[in-house]
């Protein structure tokens, strides 16, 4: 299974998981903190007496800023390991998070929502630049949906939680759990988490070098259309997510406990794809895998547009179709990543970085975009899901 020997190689099960419960936890910050605080959207609107679009900018602007940062700690990470960029980025979110927590108006959330995504970049991008460290193509499936079977329960429990807190203790202690959980993992990390990047594996190119790696990765079609296909179901999720707490709530007049309970059921979908995928990586071709459920999105996002535009089925209409796209992530995620990685082991943590810069550009375009042309309706939502699938089919035909 791992192709590149290091000093910290998972050659025991006891390792293995272990790497695979931090490096999944850590992975999980980013669901906890777009998706801990979305039951409360409505509620700190009215707080700060400021339009539902408006506070829906703090989830644009995390966006942004992990499109931005994660650029940056990818190639860091390559020049001097993993673990050091790991802290820097824990240590920044939970800074940040404080600051959330003490935010007086909505333009002062947004711009800590912004510095709180720079700080989780780091436990985005460098969980899969470890598993690139240690695995092939196959190894690299496998453990990314092993990873997903952990962080899968972040979008369960975050807006159950995340309800919960709002009901009993008000919005702001969900910035305050945040910083506290990471806090936890920093500590776990520094003890337990060994460095995956030994000193004479480490690249340590001029700015002008690492910008010429990118711009290999970007010409690279394999590359691109494995990295695009991923990102944009990747922006149909994250569309889901910042449609649905006003789609639910507001015009379904679903409470925020019960939101959580529904989004649970969507993260649930992906969970149980992610295992069934892990089963199936190295009895079918990845890339055969890939292909057939991006059919199964793209006829999802389909049938989502038609339900919204029509108003057949109500609510259930809705949720049925969202659930099918939603569970597709946990097939194409981990395959597309694998795929798109394995070729560029010497530059893993720039080739993570680049993905996942991808994932959150889409996911911010995809979230202004139903900002943009909400309506009071669901059909915004609806038809940036579905464009999302559809596109990533095209990318997926025509360029890998």
């Amino acid at each position: 299974m791992p192709v590149q020997a290091a000093s910290s190689e998972p050659h025991t099960h006891e390792h293995y998981y272990r790497l695979a419960l931090i490096l999944g936890a850590l992975t999980a910050i980013g669901p906890l903190a777009i998706d801990m605080y979305l039951p409360a959207l409505p509620t700190i609107a009215r707080e700060f007496d400021a339009g539902a679009s408006v506070v829906q900018y703090s989830l644009a602007a995390y966006f942004v800023g992990i499109a931005i940062g994660q650029a940056f700690y990818g190639p860091l990470s390559d020049r001097l390991g993993r673990k050091p960029i790991l802290y820097l980025g824990l240590a920044l979110f939970m800074i940040s998070s404080i600051g959330c927590a003490l935010a007086s108006s909505v333009d002062a959330l947004i711009a800590f929502r912004f510095l709180q995504a720079l700080g989780g970049c780091a436990p985005i991008v460098i969980p899969r630049a470890v598993v690139r460290d240690y695995f092939d193509q196959s190894g690299s499936a496998r453990m990314l949906s092993v990873l997903m079977l952990v962080m899968g329960l972040a979008p369960i429990l975050a807006p159950l939680i995340g309800g919960q807190l709002l009901v009993h203790f008000g919005w702001r202690a969900v910035f305050w759990l945040l910083t506290a959980y990471a806090a936890t993992w920093l500590v776990v990390v520094a003890i337990l988490l060994p460095e995956s990047l030994p000193s004479a594996r480490r690249v340590r190119h001029p700015l002008k070098d690492v910008l010429a790696v990118y711009w290999r990765l970007v010409r690279d079609r394999g590359f691109m259309g494995h990295a695009l296909s991923g990102a944009l179901i990747f922006a149909g999720l994250l569309a889901y997510i910042s449609g649905s707490p006003v789609v639910f709530i507001e015009l379904f007049h679903v409470s925020p406990e019960r939101y959580g309970v529904y989004f649970g059921i969507n993260a649930v979908g992906i969970i149980t794809a992610s295992q069934i995928n892990r089963w199936l990586v190295g009895r079918v071709e990845t890339h055969r895998i890939v292909r057939v459920v991006l059919v199964v999105a793209m006829t999802a996002g389909a049938f989502l547009v038609l339900d919204a535009y029509s108003g057949f089925g109500g609510f259930p209409g809705i949720l049925v179709p969202l659930f099918f796209y939603i569970a597709c992530h946990g097939f194409v995620l981990p395959n597309t990543t694998a795929l798109a990685m394995a070729p560029h082991g010497r530059v893993a943590g720039s080739a993570s970085a680049l993905l996942g810069t991808f994932q959150f550009v889409g996911g911010a375009i995809a979230g202004s975009l139903i900002g943009a042309f909400a309506n009071g309706t669901p059909v915004p939502m609806a038809a940036v899901v579905a464009g999302c699938g559809a596109t990533a089919f095209l990318a997926n035909r025509l360029m890998s």
